[in-house]
């Protein structure tokens, strides 16, 4: 089988991975309906764990895992839930891309393991302290195309806001997987970030003020 990770690729992002300091296990919820991306991914997967000893994942059926996907809010396939190990535990900083990390999106998942692993979002000490504070939950879509330069600085902006609150989940959505989604959301551009389901949108990578205004503004509603 041809691999989707060039040597010269697999040789930077190797030395990327030995900045890796704790296990970071990732989950792929398939599906064996019309899932058109499903085996390119679990390749790409297995590809990037064998860059390094500190990285697995497991490859789980959304239907016949259903009691998992649900403890881990999958609601569609396919998706890549990424946790960090501690010891025996696996945890989870709400971290999620849903379709194919392709294109300019394969660099959104190579940081966020990096992110899970360190587990340092680098965010100011004001968004931190906001995040820390929240008493109500935020769900972060962030739709995206492989094609979009733009786009992994907001999915990321996105990601390292998950890792610092238990009640923030960060989802990469991949707009030609999911266009229902995204027409549903209206997204005419990328990258548009919909916060709670249309509560709040942003539109274009976004400096972390931005983000985070458009975040309480969205929660004020």
């Amino acid at each position: 089988m041809e691999k989707l990770i060039s040597k010269d690729i697999s040789s930077q992002v190797a030395e990327l991975f030995n900045e890796l300091e704790s296990g970071v296990e990732i989950l792929f919820f398939g599906t064996e309906k019309n899932c058109g991306h499903c085996e390119v991914i679990e390749q790409l997967i297995g590809e990037v764990a064998e860059l390094s000893s500190l990285i697995g994942y497991q490859t789980l059926d959304i239907e016949k895992e259903a009691s998992l996907a649900e403890k881990y809010h999958v609601a569609e396939a396919p998706t890549l839930v990424m946790l960090r190990r501690d010891g025996d535990k696996l945890v989870d900083f709400g971290i999620r891309l849903l379709g194919a990390p392709a294109g300019h999106e394969f660099t959104t998942l190579v940081h966020d393991i990096l992110f899970v692993s360190k587990r340092q979002s680098g965010l100011s000490e004001e968004t931190r302290a906001y995040l820390h504070g929240l008493d109500a939950p935020v769900l972060l879509q962030v739709f995206v195309t492989p094609t979009c330069p733009y786009c992994p600085q907001a999915v990321l902006l996105a990601h390292q806001m998950a890792m610092e609150s238990e009640l923030v989940q960060a989802e990469m959505v991949e707009s030609t997987e999911f266009f229902e989604l995204a027409n549903r959301y209206n997204v005419s551009g990328v990258p548009q970030t919909t916060i709670n389901a249309g509560a709040g949108r942003v539109v274009g990578a976004v400096p972390e003020r931005v983000l985070l205004e458009q975040i309480q503004t969205a929660l004020n509603r």
